[in-house]
Formats: C-alpha cells, structure tokens, sequence
C-alpha cells in the first residue's frame, strides 16, 4: 500500500512541483486518489496552455520520432512506469531481492502497464490485439532480416513472460525501433548472427515487439528504453510482477552480445536450477500424495469389498443356519404329526380290532352247526376259530383283523383248488362258500 509520503513524491515526480504543502492539499481534496489527483492537475494545466501544435522532433539518442503527446501520453498510468527506479522501488519495495543475485527489479503490478494477464480485462490491451501485433512484427522481421533469427513467441509479453515461467528460462526481450540508424545493423548482425541466435533459442523465451506497435510502446517505457537497439533479460517474478536483470543498449557485436547473455544466464542459473528443483518436487510431492490417495482408495476400497465380503458370508452363514433350524423344526414338526398320526392310527386300530372283536361275539362249541376255520399268514403263524356255519365271510375277515397281526391289506383264499374270498362273497355264509364243517384259509397281503 502505498503510503501518504510516497503520493506526495510521485505526484511531485510526475507533475513537477515543489511545493509539499501544496501537494499535500491537492492530494487531500481528491481523497488521497493519486492517479484522479494527477489527471485533475495534469487537464487544468493542458486547458491553460495554447492548443499550438507541438513540432515533432527527432530523438538523437534513441532514434525514436516522437512529438510531446509521444513522449508522455496522457494518464497516470504511462507517468508512473516512465519514472526512475528509484523512484518506484521506494514505494513497493524489491521483490527479488531475497535472491541474492543484486539484480533491480521493476516493482510495480502489471496492471500499471495496461497489459494483462487476463482476456480483455477493462481497458487493458486484448489479448488478441497483443497477439495481432507479435504476429505482425515477427512477419515484418522475417521478412527482412530472413528464417535464422531468435524465435519470437507469437504472443503477448504477459503470456511470453508466463511461457518462460513454465519452461524455466528467462525472458529474452527485444524492442524493435525501425527508424534508428543502428537498427539494420543489429539485428542482421548480430540478433540473426547464428550463434547468437541459437543461443538465444537454445536457453531463452524470445519476444520481439515495435515500438511503432502498442505493447513494443509501453514496454519501451516500462523498462525505460533511452537507447537502441535495445534488450532487455527478465524473468517472472512473484505476485505478478517481473524482475529486471540486464538491459542492454545500443549496437552490440555477436560477440559482445554472447558474453554478456552467457553471464545472465550464469548468474542467474541458480535461481532457474532452484525453481525447476522446487517446481519438481511440488510435482513429485503431488504425484505422491496421489498415488498415497490411491493406495490409501484402493486399500480403503479392499476393506469396503472384504467387509462386504464379511458380512454376505454372515448373512449366508445366518440364512442356512436360519433355513437349517427351519427344516429341522419342520421334520421335528412332521415326526411329531406322524407319531401323533402313527398312534391315533394305532389306537384307532386297536378299537377296530376290541370292536370287531366284541363284534364276533362268543366262540361256539363244537357242534353240527359249528364250523372250524383254520387261518394261516404270510409269516407261517396259524389262527383258528370256531363259527357259526350261518356266519357270513365278513366274520372271518373281522376276526383276522381282530388279531392285529396285519396293518396291510389282504385277501383270504384256500388252495386245492384255489378259491379267493374277495369282496364279492363277504356277503355268502360259510355254509354257502363251501366251507362248512371245517376249512383252512391263507392270507395273501394285497399287492
């Protein structure tokens, strides 16, 4: 921030009075607001003057045509980068100076300079005119001074500022100023001279601009251009800003030119070294810290899947125990019916059996009307029984079943000849079927 001191010495810079006091007024009526300070100042004294056209003159040192509005356009702006360094410095303070190379340092914002980092922020240039005019000047250059030359960017000086950031080479600036007498010389010479030029390529970002152009312009101002040809070795500094590390002006021989490149570029070195060192091990720490994410993910990931794996192999587990104790209960449930089913069967038959049993009635004695039936089963065991030859078929198979020897069906028949006593002669006596006095019978299981 820029503090009431430093207002007071650039509006006396810039507007040329001496009077502190007055000053001081001046700058306190616009609300300590430098630049609307300066243009009130600077349009009442341009309203004062006579509206005579200004001459234009010939600058013999920097070979630049100018008239008065050249030299000093209108605003704040182009006042403020036009002053000494000194100047500038004591306000903002150097910002690469903790580098210990004792370069100087042009430490003012790039928004003082009109050029932008942006795509077309308030009245900075666009980026497209920036670039319109690289691509124009590296036409003209080619042009006349042919293909072996430095490798100008086709870009704006912000964006060639920023490309050398990234590639981590200093920024190789030259200003081109068509009209001075030194300028064919220079750049056939010595620029286009193929070493110098490889060298240049080899270990810098180049940017060419015209002075006759709007960015060459208000470069050749910002780094206080006094004489051509002229270049200039910068490199990005921090929060926006460049560092100033050679100028040089005038002719210069391929020779001249190599040597003082070549010390930039040593002196320099380190800082370059430091920062591709810095800049890897950010990459490295990122690339790190990402595959460490990755492996803490994919391990995160193989917990997850195993967990899930852990609780489906539970809840399987749980679901054959849970349909194993359900068909357990279920063949429990089934015996527990069938035994239950089995007795009341059972019972069942018991009282069938005491009810044919009563049924039958006494046995008669032997006698003219009694009939002897001999039963024999499956099993070899014989049964006999006296009845009455009045007694009807059914008796007999009420008797067998009165035993309880069978829980199967049967059928009774006699042999010699064979006689089966089906359903059809329950209803005959004994007497009737031909079994009367006496009759042996077999029981034969029905299939």
């Amino acid at each position: 921030m820029v503090d009431v001191a430093d207002k007071v010495a650039y509006f006396q810079a810039i507007t040329g009075v001496d009077d502190t006091d007055l000053v001081t007024e001046i700058l306190s009526a616009h609300n300590w607001d430098l630049e609307l300070a300066i243009s009130s100042f600077t349009d009442t004294n341009q309203r004062s003057r006579s509206n005579h056209v200004t001459p234009v003159e010939h600058n013999q040192r920097s070979g630049l045509i100018v008239n008065e509005q050249t030299q000093q356009p209108p605003g704040i702006v182009w006042k403020l980068v036009t002053l000494p360094f000194s100047i500038i410095s004591g306000s903002f303070g150097l910002i690469y100076g903790a580098v210990g190379l004792g370069f100087s340092v042009l430490s003012y914002g790039f928004g003082l300079l009109g050029i932008s980092g942006g795509r077309g922020s308030g009245e900075n240039v666009p980026v497209s005119a920036a670039v319109s005019e690289a691509a124009a000047f590296v036409a003209v250059f080619e042009r006349e001074y042919g293909v072996i030359r430095p490798g100008f960017v086709v870009e704006g000086f912000m964006d060639a500022l920023q490309r050398s950031r990234r590639e981590f080479k200093l920024l190789f600036v030259y200003l081109h100023s068509p009209e001075h007498l030194d300028t064919p010389g220079f750049c056939g010479g010595t620029l286009c001279d193929e070493t110098v030029a490889g060298f240049v390529n080899e270990n810098f970002v180049a940017w060419g601009g015209s002075i006759r152009m709007s960015e060459g312009f208000k470069m050749s101002n910002s780094l206080k251009a006094s004489r051509f040809p002229f270049c200039a070795v910068v490199m990005a500094a921090t929060n926006n800003r460049v560092a100033l590390l050679q100028q040089i002006e005038g002719p210069k021989s391929p020779e001249e030119m190599l040597t003082v490149l070549q010390r930039v570029l040593e002196e320099s070195s380190p800082v370059l070294v430091s920062a591709r060192l810095e800049a890897e091990e950010r990459r490295s720490n990122i690339r790190l810290r990402e595959e460490q994410d990755a492996a803490y993910q994919a391990a995160l990931e193989a917990d997850q899947a195993r967990e899930r794996q852990r609780k489906e192999e539970q809840e399987r587990l749980a679901r054959e125990v849970a349909e194993a104790e359900r068909k357990l209960k279920e063949e429990e449930e089934a015996h527990e019916r069938a035994a239950h089913e089995a007795a009341e069967k059972k019972a069942a038959l018991a009282r069938l059996r005491e009810e044919k049993a009563l049924a039958l009635g006494a046995e008669p004695e032997k006698g003219p009307d009694v009939t002897q039936i001999l039963v024999r089963f499956p099993s070899g065991e014989r049964k006999g029984r006296r009845f009455l030859r009045t007694t009807k078929l059914q008796s007999l198979y009420d008797y067998v079943d009165s035993l309880g020897c069978l829980d199967e069906g049967y059928t009774l028949f006699s042999n010699f000849p064979r006689v089966v006593y089906g359903q059809d002669k329950l209803s005959l006596s004994l007497e009737e079927a031909g079994l009367h006095p006496q009759a042996s019978l077999f029981v034969e299981v029905n299939a």
